[in-house]
């Protein structure tokens, strides 16, 4: 099959911009860097805001909360950031927040969740479920109407979304939808020999394209040093046995991404169980391409797409699928 061509903006970024090919020498330094990289996610549609307040969930757990305009209750979605587990936060985030508000009407609580190697596995998670079943129970202080509760996240943080949306199922939270964009769905699983014949993505993107195999082993060794704890399926999703019955999907992948085969086989999976799912690839863009929306029209159009699609899903319009 003829490879897609890379956007070419993207293509100028990569060359111009220092490669992560090198595991990053400690977690400060890498946060270092990863701020400075958050300069390049600007959003300038923020004139259709209709507030932003911080929200102290209990036990010392935060979250940032962007609401629309829109008078009356709206839908809402709890947001959890990228990073690996290890960088991110919710400032950094901010710009995507918004896009993300504007972008689906929703009210987005934005979660500032522990990072490893500090609070390794599982305290991102514990923190994940704790701020999604706060704001089930406190959806009317949010502005939110309590039938259209969603989950999002990318990258690690759509990992943490898959997690919630499992956990949910089981804790009968209704959710009316998912968003996973670009997700880490069982990369923590595996090392990067199974990595490379279970999913071909891996090796065949290991590097040269932002997100390298390298740092994604350096990011999963610090999130979950614990072997006994990498097939579990709170660190790795696409692990877990019975997923019938999950909410409706968005899953947005992208073409010279290593992830991209476990957002495949996410959505595959799923698809198997009766979920829903809308599946978005963009064949011609890079992970994080969410964040990178101003620089890039190609990117632009793929984060306007992921959110007119799960604005569909939240409003219960019927998933398709799609490879854009």
């Amino acid at each position: 099959m003829r490879e897609s061509r890379l956007d070419p903006v993207l293509a100028l970024l990569l060359k111009v911009a220092p490669e992560r090919n090198a595991e990053p020498a400690n977690a400060a330094i890498a946060r270092s860097q990863f701020r400075r990289a958050s300069g390049l996610m600007r959003y300038r549609g923020a004139g259709r805001a209709g507030g932003i307040e911080d929200f102290d969930l209990g036990s010392g757990l935060r979250a940032r909360l962007y609401r629309p305009s829109a008078s009356g209750p709206v839908a809402t979605v709890v947001f959890f950031h990228g990073g690996g587990w290890v960088v991110g936060d919710v400032a950094s985030y901010g710009a995507q927040c918004r896009r993300l508000r504007d972008g689906t009407g929703a009210a987005i609580l934005s979660v500032e969740y522990r990072l490893a190697p500090e609070a390794p596995f599982p305290a991102a998670v514990e923190d994940a479920l704790a701020a999604m079943r706060w704001a089930a129970a406190n959806v009317d202080r949010l502005g939110g109407d309590g039938t259209r509760l969603g989950v999002a996240g990318d990258s690690a943080g759509g990992n943490l979304a898959a997690v919630v949306a499992q956990a949910m199922r089981r804790e009968k939270i209704a959710l009316r939808a998912q968003l996973l964009v670009y997700p880490a769905l069982d990369s923590v699983g595996l090392r990067s020999g199974e990595a490379s014949l279970r999913f071909p993505s891996h090796a065949r993107f290991a590097r040269g394209y932002f997100l390298t195999l390298a740092g994604m082993n350096w990011y999963a060794d610090r999130y979950v040093p614990a072997e006994r704890d990498r097939a579990d399926p709170r660190a790795s999703p696409l692990r877990a046995e019975y997923l019938a019955g999950l909410p409706p999907a968005v899953i947005a992948t992208a073409g010279f991404d290593p992830l991209l085969d476990e957002g495949r086989a996410y959505a595959a999976a799923l698809r198997a169980a009766g979920v829903p799912v809308t599946y978005l690839e963009f064949p011609a863009l890079i992970h994080g391409f969410f964040g990178l929306a101003s620089l890039s029209p190609g990117c632009r159009r793929a984060a306007n797409s992921c959110c007119s699609a799960f604005r569909a899903l939240l409003a219960e319009r019927d998933a398709v699928s799609v490879r854009c």
